[in-house]
């Protein structure tokens, strides 16, 4: 019976792996969209997201199926709540990759600011870097990895903190550039979402590893 659910759990992450792999390929394309004025990127974003629909389906299901079928122990509920927890935030992740897409698409039919777009780039790069090595700490059980993770988000907001106040005074000084500069806080925000949502990985990760709930006090 173990050995039949080690089993199931290996496909079961194995599935997690691929929506999240789907999930930063969005952000990518989004971003790449926003950066390169490009609609092809933009276009690829809204493909990817009935897949990552599908699979937040799926793998709800089969982990109700594994709690329903099985008594699994301790170390074992705790992946399960874990796969369903992350599966939940992996969909919002490519949710929020979707609002990048859909306010790039805004941006790209007006002329681009003069001051470019900031920080954004850089919270992009951050926050990529944090769903893949929430990924990666998922596949090595890695508490460490994840831990880096959670460390991360102060450095996000206080880059997203920036660009709003950037923004704000650009708005101020020049009322031309109010919508454009509008969506770019819109985007800012998005990408920050998606930082928090890798977060929340991480501390399941640490959570499935060490029967430890750090949230809140991720300290």
């Amino acid at each position: 019976m173990h050995r039949h659910f080690e089993e199931v759990e290996k496909e079961l992450l194995n599935r997690l792996l691929y929506m999240g792999s789907l999930a930063e390929e969005m952000i990518h394309l989004a971003v790449e969209g926003l950066e390169k004025r490009a609609e092809e990127p933009l276009k690829k974003v809204a493909a990817n997201e009935e897949q990552v629909n599908n699979l937040h389906i799926e793998l709800d299901d089969r982990c109700l199926k594994l709690l329903a079928l099985h008594q699994p122990a301790a170390g074992d509920l705790r992946f399960i709540m874990a796969a369903i927890k992350i599966n939940s935030d992996l969909e919002r992740i490519a949710d929020q990759a979707v609002n990048i897409s859909e306010n790039a698409a805004v941006l790209l039919s007006q002329p681009p600011l003069q001051r470019k777009l900031l920080n954004i780039p850089r919270m992009a790069v951050l926050a990529q870097g944090m769903l893949k090595d929430s990924l990666d700490s998922l596949v090595k059980k890695d508490v460490n990895l994840a831990r880096s993770v959670v460390g991360r988000d102060d450095e996000e907001d206080k880059l997203k903190g920036s660009a709003f106040t950037d923004l704000m005074e650009l708005m101020q000084s020049d009322s031309s550039t109010i919508q454009r500069a509008l969506g770019l806080i819109l985007i800012a925000r998005n990408i920050e979402r998606i930082a928090d949502h890798a977060t929340n990985v991480a501390e399941d990760v640490i959570f499935m590893v060490l029967g430890k709930d750090i949230r809140h006090h991720a300290q």
